[in-house]
Parts: structure tokens; C-alpha cells; sequence
């Protein structure tokens, strides 16, 4: 192919509907191309499902739902703590910024796929066909385990950080004697707190497709807004503001394994944001034209929170007068004290509001997401009582079983949190390397099988880019994910060390166990 018929590949920002595709006879697999973004329903039913869904989400309700499923404003405010006291503002804004491009290559590689195999399974169904036959299973079910349970601890964590958030807001409001506030809310208090939010998300997650799309169309203009309203007025409120080469320039080694190592582990930040992108693939079977509009809507959404999440890292940077007082914040949230110093208690409040609405609106996205691969799941039968949890319901057309599983599950995990803050912590922290190697092992098994499986692909289609963007991918989520699961703190003691590791291997025993002792048959 010569270099001019390289170039003029279609990309994802020129997508046009594709023709209807050729007839093939029975049992050849070309058949299985999506390319048929006008006919969902008949594409669905070539790569070996029925719509049993109803599809009512549009153009913009999906891009919604994909800025929504990142949430910045809600996750950056969450998270900025670590990467300052871990790295410093250079490492927190540098992280942020090397993390985001990286998001961008790791997201047009899933993009690539999913256009190819638009179902609720996502990446966990576009692993049975790019693979041999005789490893489609074990493949599946190790990626499929990964995904649903990296969603999982995802969804608890972020049920478990607006509980947080709420009860800091709380604290604000309460008396104040110069070292503490009147209210601080104890593990008990934040963990039921968490559980009434998760079951108001299932009640969400669990209406009609249509009434979803009414609600998720407003999700991205109030981040986006919000976000850019919040990032002005505490610029302008604030006083008494860093520098720009502070700012941009101070590194310091707040792990005590040196500061090159420390600005790795301030990735923690933007690894906890801008991951789940297949969030919007669950979605496939309930989106118009999933083929084209999925993966339109992911790369646009991690384009839009990039940028959005870089510009409020920045601004908190520039706001972080006292270092030491910010972190050590008796809110115990260190944003939360950036907007405090800025806009008192009325205005801190108010701006914190809203931040506490978006990290609500990423926990109902990120409950579909976990849902629907739920009942993918088990529409495959690899869930226990599976004929169950994949039954759609008849008033709502949602798989409403599969709702309430996770409401129940993940209210369980965060349970642990009244014994060991310790141990849910590291439940939380496996999130993003369980979802993001669980990505980079189906592009690598993509390429490793290429020679046996020819990959069909769907509208999107990375051309040349392909290869190189897919061994970026592999190389640095297996060199992040590493990074995440270390201590945080040297020396490394019981209170400092990362238990995240310890979860990630009872995943795997409890994947592999089940696997050999039954599953596979």
C-alpha cells in the first residue's frame, strides 16, 4: 500500500455509515464485521447475540456518558493529595500530563476493537475472536474475571469516595476550635453512608434505557461547566498563590525511594481517573449505531477529561499556598481545604457541592458499565445462577438482576472498611491495573494471534498506527501497573505496605481455582 492510500484511512473524527456488508455463506467468519452502523440489531444478531435491550441512547447522550464515566472534577479533587505529598506539584501537573497522552493511546487501540464487536461484554467478548478456538475460554474468562471485578472495586471505591466527600462537606460546616472540626465522621458512619448512595445509584441503574438517556445528557455540561467555573474562582479568589516555576518545576521525594520513583507513583491520580474507557462498550447494545458512536465517544471523552483534568491539577497547584496545611487539612481531603481557603465556608461549600455531584454522576455511569458486563457475563453462563442474573427485565427492558448483584456486592466490599481501612483501600487501588492490563492483554493477544486470526475490522480502523500504538499500550500499562501496586512509603511497614498486590493475587487464584475446577467444563 502506497503512502497516499495510508493517509486517506478514514478516522474516527470523518466516520461516515458504512454500506451494508456482503453476503457470506453460513459459517464464515467475515460475516462478523461490523460495519453496519444503520443496523444494530442485525449486526447484534451476526456476531451471536438477540437485542434483548432497547437502544435509545443517541450521539450526545454517549459522549456524556463516556465524560461522565472518567468524571474529572469529581476523581481529581478525590485524588490530588497523593501525587502532591508523594511527588510535588511538578509531579502532580508532568504525571497528569504524560498519563492523559497515554489514555489517548491506550483508548484508540480498545477503540480499534470494540468498533469491531459493539456488544455489552466489551472487551471481555472481543477476546473470544482474536484468539484460536481452543484458547477462546480460558482467555475469556480470565479477561472477562479481570474486567468485572476491576469494575467492581471501582464502582465501591467511588460509592466509597462520594460518602467521603459528602461527610468532609459535613465537617466543614461544623465547628471549628484552630485544630479540628466539631464533626469527624468515623469508618462506620462513612461505610452506611456509602451503602444508602450505592443502592440510590442501583435505583438509577436499574429505569428504562430511555429515562437513562434523558438523565445522562446533562452529566458532561455540568462537569465541564463546573469545572471550568470552579478552576476561575479559586484562581481568582485565592490567595496568596504559587508560582508558575513552583508550580511547574518542584520535585520533591516524598516516598523516600528517590524522586524519580516518586513521580511514578504520582501517577496514582490520573491512573484512578482516566481508566475505564470500555465503561462505554457495556453500553453498545443500548446506543444507536454503536459500531461508529462508541468509540467517537471515547476518544472525544478522554480528549475532553485530558484536558479538563490537567487544567484543574493546575489550578489546585497554584492554589496550594501551605503545603503541609493543605495535606494535613482536618478535612481530610486536601481539595477540599483548597476550596476552603479560597471561598470560605459559604463559597468552599458551595463549589465542593458540585464536586460531590459529579463524582455521583461517575458512580451511576460506572454502575451501568458494571452492570452490563454482568449480564453479559452471564449471558454466557461464566456467573453463578447465571440464567438469572442475565434475565432482562420485562417493565424496563434493563437486566435489573444484574443491578442489584452488583449493588449487593460492592455494598459488601465496602464493608470491609469498618475493620480495615487498610484492606479496602488496597481493594480500590487494584482498580485501575486490573482494568488496564485487563485491556493490554487482549491487544497483545491480538497481535500475538494475527498470524492465525485474521481481525475484521469494524468503522474504526487504526491503519499503520495500529502496531505501534498497540506495543505503546502493552509496554507502559505493564510498566504502570507495576508501579501502582508498590508501597507508596519507604521504609515499608505493615501500615504502609501495598496490599493492592495481595488482592491482585487472589484474583488470580480465584480466577485460575474456579477455572480448573469446573469452569472450564
Amino acid at each position: 500500500m502506497d503512502a497516499s492510500a495510508v493517509l486517506k484511512q478514514p478516522t474516527i473524527f470523518d466516520l461516515q455509515p458504512s454500506p451494508p456488508p456482503p453476503r457470506y455463506p453460513p459459517g464464515d467468519l467475515r460475516g462478523n464485521m461490523a460495519t453496519i452502523p444503520d443496523d444494530d440489531e442485525r449486526l447484534l444478531a451476526e456476531i451471536g447475540y438477540e437485542q434483548e435491550l432497547s437502544r435509545h441512547f443517541t450521539k450526545y447522550s454517549t459522549l456524556s456518558y463516556a465524560v461522565s464515566v472518567l468524571g474529572v472534577l469529581g476523581s481529581v479533587p478525590a485524588t490530588f493529595g497523593s501525587p502532591l505529598e508523594i511527588g510535588g506539584p511538578a509531579s502532580a501537573v508532568w504525571a497528569w500530563t504524560i498519563g492523559s497522552i497515554m489514555a489517548q493511546i491506550i483508548s484508540m487501540s480498545i477503540s480499534e476493537l470494540v468498533s469491531a464487536y459493539p456488544t455489552a461484554g466489551g472487551m471481555y467478548f472481543v477476546t473470544k475472536n482474536v484468539v484460536p478456538r481452543e484458547h477462546a475460554a480460558i482467555w475469556s474468562w480470565v479477561i472477562g474475571w479481570c474486567n468485572l471485578l476491576g469494575q467492581t472495586a471501582g464502582v465501591a471505591s467511588v460509592a466509597y469516595t462520594v460518602s467521603q466527600m459528602m461527610l468532609a462537606m459535613a465537617s466543614m460546616n461544623s465547628s471549628f476550635d484552630g485544630t479540628g472540626y466539631g464533626f469527624s465522621p468515623t469508618a462506620l458512619q462513612t461505610v452506611l453512608l456509602s451503602m444508602a448512595i450505592l443502592i440510590i445509584m442501583g435505583i438509577i441503574c436499574s429505569l428504562t434505557t430511555k429515562a437513562l438517556h434523558g438523565m445522562i445528557l446533562w452529566f458532561a455540561p455540568i462537569n465541564i461547566l463546573a469545572s471550568i467555573a470552579i478552576c476561575i474562582a479559586l484562581l481568582v479568589l485565592t490567595p496568596n498563590k504559587q508560582s508558575g516555576s513552583w508550580v511547574f518545576g518542584t520535585l520533591i521525594d516524598g516516598s523516600g525511594w528517590g524522586k524519580p520513583f516518586s513521580f511514578f507513583l504520582s501517577f496514582l491520580s490520573v491512573a484512578w481517573t482516566m481508566t475505564d474507557y470500555d465503561g462505554t462498550t457495556h453500553m453498545s447494545e443500548e446506543i444507536h449505531d454503536a459500531a461508529i458512536r462508541g468509540p467517537q465517544a471515547i476518544r472525544w471523552a478522554v480528549t475532553i477529561s485530558g484536558v479538563i483534568g490537567w487544567m484543574l491539577t493546575v489550578t489546585f497547584c497554584f492554589c496550594t499556598s501551605d503545603v503541609d496545611a493543605i495535606v494535613g487539612s482536618p478535612t481530610g481531603m486536601p481539595a477540599a481545604q483548597i476550596f476552603l481557603n479560597a471561598g470560605g465556608r459559604a463559597g468552599g461549600t458551595a463549589m465542593w457541592f458540585f464536586v460531590v455531584l459529579v463524582q455521583f454522576f461517575t458512580g451511576c455511569s460506572a454502575m451501568l458499565a458494571d452492570t452490563r458486563m454482568a449480564f453479559a457475563f452471564a449471558r454466557d453462563g461464566a456467573l453463578p445462577f447465571s440464567r438469572f442474573f442475565s434475565t432482562v427485565n420485562i417493565y424496563t427492558n434493563t437486566p435489573v438482576n444484574s443491578v442489584w448483584l452488583v449493588v449487593i456486592f460492592t455494598m459488601a466490599l465496602n464493608c470491609i472498611a469498618i475493620g480495615s481501612t487498610e484492606t479496602i483501600y488496597a481493594i480500590f487501588n487494584i482498580t485501575a491495573p486490573a482494568l488496564d492490563l485487563s485491556y493490554a492483554t487482549v491487544i497483545l493477544a491480538r497481535n500475538v494471534y494475527s498470524s492465525r486470526i485474521e481481525f475484521r475490522p469494524g468503522p474504526y480502523v487504526l491503519g499503520w498506527m495500529q502496531k505501534p500504538l498497540n506495543a505503546i499500550t502493552i509496554v507502559w500499562v505493564s510498566f504502570i501497573s507495576v508501579v501502582l501496586l508498590f508501597p507508596t512509603a519507604r521504609p515499608v511497614t505493615a501500615l504502609n505496605f501495598n496490599y493492592a498486590v495481595v488482592v491482585a493475587l487472589a484474583i488470580a487464584v480465584f480466577a485460575w481455582g474456579w477455572w480448573w475446577a469446573g469452569a472450564r467444563k
